[in-house]
Parts: structure tokens; sequence; C-alpha cells
């Protein structure tokens, strides 16, 4: 059955052009309602019976539901066209319209997601006169722990336990933390008058599901606002207290963990032979879930808050943001393109925003100051800083003149940054903003002030893997480019320079590069690369003896960066045995004047001709020579039946 859209004007506060979403979106529209949610709410009904609809509101998204819940029906698409697209200054929003409506027809892949567990174990953290009133609220509802961190009384209830000590290490999130506690002293109740305190003990181990931490210390972990399970507030905000106590009570249940990451560990370039290479991902974690793993890392699935920054910037896609994927929110965004310009629009800017702060702000922007202006066309994503120069260059590449992202608060603006600049260094400069405001009219201000230039190119389809995405986009916005392209330090793509004159051609950095950007030849000694694959990890500069190899970050946008190119040969040497070309010729020559003569095991017997054979013939030197070091003592004679039996008649 074909989807049918049912239009709404919101009392008549937007116009809505029913005839030119249908042309421009191929979805039958209904007539535009005024109020669809209270008086049109059984043309609601009749929609939701018929099946396939998709109604154009989204902030009564939970009536419908229930609506169409009590009639057994399965519940219709949403989609925001009034705060996003209709309350705007500008006049003709038709086409970011219907390229909403377009991009709400995806279909979101589903996330992989874990159970966890909470059965209410409850550790609470701080002063006597704020931790143990809280204490007396929970009680009821979960199992208590009082760490008390001050010489505060104690209390005289029973119902909760109350310790104290100092925490030493505190592993583990929500249903699984695991925490280590020194000078730890027990309550021991009993006695006449107050209770009293068992002696202290170090290394003590407990476990809980939750921690209410009012200590008002720093925390116990990195990013505490991201660990699950992990409440921390000022001790010295009631309010903010009450709400803890408050949001503590409901984490009792089974709830579901995602996956935000997949982790192909084969294409992970942190370290070969214990050289450390690439750390992006280790440096830029906010929570501490990615820990190396002898050569490669490994990611904590229940730490992880799903920022994303560590997939924008791994360089070989060993970590890649599956909560959704990215293929998933390229695709939406060249449906936002392509639909908007085929519905008439022009010179669309993309508005990247995360799913909270985001959202909100745009509301507000539009139910109280002056709205999105037509051209600027929102997009909600998971993880802000998960959308890295691949994304920005890919949307650029795909119709779209400008790229905005809006901050929130808590954004992790310096994988943002990064990524940006690596963006405009490889054809978006002038064409990607950053907005880090939090006022709705200072954004609209920002968006509506820019002046937006057309990008004088075809739109492309970029396709495979974010390298390749981004090396296709950069090379459609960069036609004119015939040489290398300078990139910021740290970028993920570049050149390898030798020095020849130190390099030995010993190949351990070929032995040891995780990407095969480095090559040996099985004919001669010659080192070659291949432009495309380096991921400018740094362990063939780190590995290379003579310090001959420097990395250069650059995007060289010719085809000649998928050919091998020869960065060092030299001509092998011939053995003075057999003619058999081996090795380098000047190491082994080198090699020979050094030694020949001079060495106390070479100055003697033709033993400096040894390095000049090959490996046969050197074999077959030794084992004929003198002092063979494969000679033992002459073996002895096997014995017969007949020297036995000599023996014998001997005695």
């Amino acid at each position: 059955m074909a989807k049918h859209l049912i239009l709404c004007d919101c009392f008549g506060s937007q116009a809505v052009d029913a005839v030119g979403l249908a042309k421009a979106t191929g979805l039958a529209c209904s007539r535009v309602h005024s109020a669809l949610c209270t008086t049109g709410l059984a043309a609601a009904e009749a929609a939701i019976a018929q099946g396939d609809a998709i109604i154009a509101c989204q902030q009564e998204a939970p009536r419908f539901a229930d609506l169409a819940e009590e009639m057994g029906a399965p519940a219709p698409l949403f989609v925001d066209i009034r705060d996003r697209a209709g309350w705007s200054e500008d006049a003709d929003t038709m086409p970011k319209m219907a390229a909403l409506l377009a991009e709400v027809q995806l279909l979101r892949p589903a996330t992989k997601t874990v159970d966890v567990t909470s059965d209410g174990v409850c550790l609470i953290i701080g002063r006597a006169g704020v931790a143990l009133p809280a204490a007396e609220r929970l009680a009821t509802n979960l199992a208590v722990t009082v760490l008390v961190t001050d010489d505060g009384d104690l209390p005289l209830s029973r119902d909760y336990e109350v310790i104290r000590g100092h925490i030493r290490q505190a592993h583990g999130s929500l249903g699984a933390f695991d925490i280590r506690i020194d000078a730890l002293q027990v309550l021991e109740p009993g006695g006449r008058g107050a209770f009293g305190l068992s002696a202290p003990r170090d290394g003590a181990n407990t476990t809980c599901d939750m921690i209410l931490d009012l200590s008002g210390n720093a925390a116990l972990f990195p990013a505490p606002h991201k660990r699950d399970g992990y409440l921390r507030v000022d001790p010295g905000d009631p309010l903010a207290v009450a709400g803890a106590v408050f949001d503590a009570a409901q984490m009792v249940g089974t709830f579901e963990k995602p996956f935000y990451l997949m982790l192909e560990q084969h294409l992970c370039a942190h370290s070969r032979a214990g050289q450390t290479g690439c750390t992006r991902c280790l440096d830029i974690c906010p929570t501490s879930a990615i820990r190396p793993d002898g050569d490669h890392v490994t990611i904590d699935a229940m730490v992880c808050a799903g920022c994303g920054a560590c997939s924008a910037l791994c360089p070989s896609g060993a970590i890649h943001y599956d909560a959704p994927p990215v293929d998933h929110v390229l695709r939406r965004i060249r449906v936002l393109a392509e639909t908007y310009l085929a519905a008439g629009g022009t010179l669309p800017r993309l508005l990247v925003h995360d799913l909270d702060h985001g959202s909100e702000l745009i509301r507000l922007a539009a139910r109280l100051g002056r709205g999105l202006p037509a051209d600027v066309i929102p997009l909600g994503v998971d993880a802000l800083a998960g959308f890295g120069h691949a994304e920005m260059l890919a949307a650029l590449a795909m119709g779209f003149c400008a790229v905005d992202l809006l901050a929130a608060p808590r954004s992790e603006r310096d994988p943002i940054m990064r990524e940006m600049a690596l963006a405009e260094a490889m054809g978006g400069a002038g064409r990607l903003r950053l907005l880090d405001e939090q006022d709705p009219d200072a954004v609209c201000g920002l968006l509506y002030d820019a002046q937006p230039t057309p990008l004088a190119i075809t739109p492309v389809l970029p396709m495979g893997s974010r390298r390749q995405i981004a090396r296709l986009a950069a090379k459609a916005l960069l036609p004119d480019a015939t040489t290398p392209v300078p990139l910021p330090e740290g970028a993920p793509y570049g050149a390898v320079l030798i020095n020849t004159d130190s390099c030995t051609l010993c190949l351990s950095c070929a032995s040891l590069c995780p990407s095969g950007a480095l090559l040996d030849s099985p004919d001669k000694p010659q080192l070659r690369f291949q432009e495309d694959a380096c991921l400018q990890c740094g362990i063939c500069e780190t590995i290379c003896p003579e310090n001959a190899i420097t990395l250069l970050p650059q995007f060289n946008p010719a085809d000649t960066a998928f050919g091998q190119a020869v960065l060092h040969e030299e001509e092998p040497f011939a053995c003075v045995e057999c003619g058999t070309l081996f090795g380098v010729k000047s190491t082994i020559e080198k090699i020979s004047a050094k030694l020949a003569g001079k060495h106390s095991m070479f100055q003697e017997g033709g033993a400096g001709r040894l390095i000049q054979m090959c490996d046969n013939c050197r074999i077959s030197a030794q084992y004929h020579s003198s002092n063979n070091p494969f000679t033992g003592d002459e073996r002895p004679k096997p014995r017969t039946t007949d020297d036995y039996l000599s023996k014998r008649r001997d005695h």
C-alpha cells in the first residue's frame, strides 16, 4: 500500500503547499487540516486506520501513537515540517518540507543492543549531612550502602549500611561497578549507645549497580556525565541532589545498552612489534573505554558512551560507528539534497545537530524567534563528534553548498575542530562552520546573515569506506588540483619521504606497515610506496633504525596515488662464488670495508669473503673450512655382532 501524507497547518500558523508536496514526494496528500490534533482528530483516526500514514506533526506524536494503539493499528510515521521548515521568516519552504518528508521514509537499521540488569544495589558517597538523608529516601526502594567521607555522626537506622573509607579504584558501569576501598571501617551494630566502627583495613573490594556521588570531590571516572549508572552532583545544590536521588530510584530493572561501535582489529594500526603507531582513538576517547590490547585496541562496550569521535578520527576504518552506520547517514544526506533540489530549491545548506540540545534549540527558535532559513536543512545525528571530515566533504559533493555544525554544551569540540580543519584543506574551505552559540536568536542570526555561494561542481555519489568517500568527494571539490594539497599535522593521508643517503634498505618499515602502503620487491633491493593506502600512523618512522623516514601529511588527488612509486632502490650484490644476486651492494661493500682484515674474526683464512657470499655458498664454505663450526668429534665406528663375539673370545 502506498504511503499517504496527512497535513496540518497548525491553526493556520504555517503555509503548506499540498499540491507541491505531492508532486515533489510522490505521496498522496490529504487536504490541509487546521487542527488535526483536536477538531480534526476524526480525520487522523481515519488515516491511521487506512495504514501506512505519515502525519506531518511531531509535537503531538504521542497523542496519535496512543490513538493508533487504542485502534490496534500500526503507529504512523511522524515528521516535523513545522518547527524545522514551516515556521520561518522565509516564504517558500515547500522544497525543504519535501526533503524532510523524503528523509523520514528511509528505514533506520536496527541498533545492536545488550541487556544490562540493575538489581538496585546503590553506593552513596558523601558527607554524613548530605549522604545520610539521601540514603533515607532511597532505602525503601534500593539496597543502599553509604560511604561517609567525614567524621559526622553515624545513624542508628539499620535500613541501610554505613561504612567509612577511601576509594582507591573504581571500574565498570551500570549494573557492574567494581570498587576497591582502603581504610575501610564497617559499622558494628551491637552494644548500647552509638554504633561503632571496625578497625580499618586496606584492599577491600565491593560491587554495586549504581553510584550516587555527593562527595563534591574529583569524579571517580573521566567524563562522569557519560558513565551509565554514575550520578555525580554538587552536594551544595539541594535541587541537584533531589534530582539525582530521583534518577537513582529509577535505575532498577533491565535496560538496553546500544553497541555504538564496531571494531575490526585486523585493520587497526595501533602498534606493530612493540612499536606504537596510531593512538588517535586512545587520545580522544573521553570515557577511557578504549585501551591498548597488544598490536590493536579493545573497546569496552559497557563504558562507551557513543560520542563517535574515535570513529571519525580512525584512519583505517578499524573503528566505525554502528548506531546507525555511516552509510545510513550518507543516504539521509543524499536524499535531503536530491529532493530539495528536485523540488526547485537552490543553494541548500546543511545544519547538523545532536538529537537533544540541537532539536530543542530549533524548536525554540521556530516558536519564539525567526525560525530556520528556508535553505537551511537540519540533520539530527546521534553523535555530533562522529560527523567527520568524510561526511562533511560528502555533503558538499552531493549538492550542499555549506555545512554548519551546531555544538551542544557538552559536545566534544576538539575532534570536531580537527575534522573540520581537515575537511577545509581537502576542498571545503569557506564552506564549513561550527556554530558554538546556545541562544536560539544568535544561531538564527548567524544562519540568516550567511551569504551562501554556488558550488560549481557536478554532484557525485560517494561510495565505499570512509577513506574512499573522502577521496571521491575531495576530488570532486578540487577539480583543478593537479599537485598534492598540504594537510594539517596528524592528518590520516600523506606521503612517506626517504633520506636515500641514510636508508640501507633493511625493509623493516615494509615488514611492519599495517596497511601495506610500504612494500618491498621480490626481485631486487627496492622500497615501494602506495600513497592512497598510507595511514600516516608513524610506525615506519618509529621503527626505522637509520631515522631515514619522514611523514608528509598531504592529499594527492592524482590517480598516481593508487600506483606504487619507488622510493629507494639499489643494485644487488653478486655472490663472489656463484654470482647469485642478493643483498644491497653498497651495504655489503661498506661492511666488507669495515670488517675485512680489521676485525679479529675476519683477519685470517679469507673469512671476509663470507660476507660477500649468498646464503648457500656461505654455508658450504663454512662447512668445508678448517674451522668448520659444524664439525664435531669423529663419530664412533658402529659395532657389529662379530665385534661382540671377538671380545668374548679374547676373555
